[in-house]
């Protein structure tokens, strides 16, 4: 049991680290699981698991930015004296929420009637490494390609984000759901990034539509596992989600700070060498 427990504390990690990181959190999660496996649970509460682990991360962020993503306004009942039920909400918040709800329709619609069909097809340690190597090609060339545009006026803010830009990056988010070992922050960064936004408005973009896209496919996990947990079970998915969100802190403080004065080229060469690595064990050593 204590064996278990301590892997799902290094799931836990994995997964702090690896959700925020541009680099493939599920993709890390299925490839660390091939050398360390969960071995007193069943397999549907491992692929239940994988997902499920990332609400922990998903508190990271409610915790990190409160005071942005919390729409009723400081002073509700005065506000409602003066000026009637819609001050009860803070007007730009409101929007902002519009925003990510957009952004989240393109993968909400693919994933809840072709999640189990792409799990089958896509969940395998070739597509994980294709998919590392491919978008971490891609982060390298869209910097670059940024680098050389001239007079690009970044959109450094949220109220600059529009819902043409909100849809854009929301078809990006559902390449990530097709294709483990893309990346949800990756995709939807580098969506960001194409059309114009800052890195670290586009990452903390990122951080906001992982709310209800992970917290529903979180949920949707949990009805189709049918909540049939063993007590084991159950621990190791508690002590998951709680280090994931500890890590998470910590992991998103650190991205925020390195985007201010580094590009994401480091993350695509990273993803370009382990998905090199993926494929030559996978493909050549077994």
């Amino acid at each position: 049991m204590l064996l278990e427990i301590l892997k799902a504390i290094l799931f836990g990690i994995v997964e702090g680290i690896t959700e925020w990181l541009p680099i493939s959190s599920t993709g890390h999660l299925i490839l660390v699981e091939q050398f360390i496996k969960l071995k007193e649970v069943s397999p549907e509460f491992w692929g239940m698991f994988q997902v499920v682990i990332q609400f922990g991360a998903i508190l990271a962020v409610v915790l990190l930015y409160w005071k942005k993503i919390w729409p009723i306004t400081t002073n509700p009942k005065e506000a409602i004296k003066q000026t009637g039920i819609l001050s009860y909400f803070n007007k730009n918040t409101m929007i902002l929420w519009t925003k990510i709800l957009v952004a989240c329709i393109p993968a909400a619609i693919i994933g809840v009637f072709f999640d189990e069909v792409f799990e089958a097809l896509f969940y395998n340690p070739f597509c994980i490494a294709l998919a590392l190597i491919i978008f971490g090609i891609a982060f390298i060339v869209v910097e670059n390609f940024n680098e050389k545009r001239k007079n690009l006026n970044l959109k450094q803010t949220n109220s600059q984000i529009t819902y043409k830009d909100a849809i854009i990056i929301g078809i990006f988010q559902l390449i990530a759901a097709i294709f483990p070992g893309t990346s949800r922050s990756g995709a939807t960064i580098i969506g960001g990034l194409l059309i114009g936004l800052s890195r670290p408005n586009a990452a903390e973009f990122t951080f906001y539509l992982a709310i209800p896209t992970m917290l529903g496919a979180s949920l949707l996990k949990l009805v189709k596992f049918g909540f049939r947990f063993t007590s084991l079970e159950l621990m190791i998915l508690l002590v998951g989600m709680l280090v994931s969100f500890l890590v998470s802190v910590l992991v998103i403080k650190f991205l925020m700070n390195y985007i201010k004065k580094h590009n994401f080229k480091p993350f695509g060469y990273y993803r370009i060498i382990l998905g090199v690595i993926v494929l030559f064990y996978f493909c050549v050593m077994k």
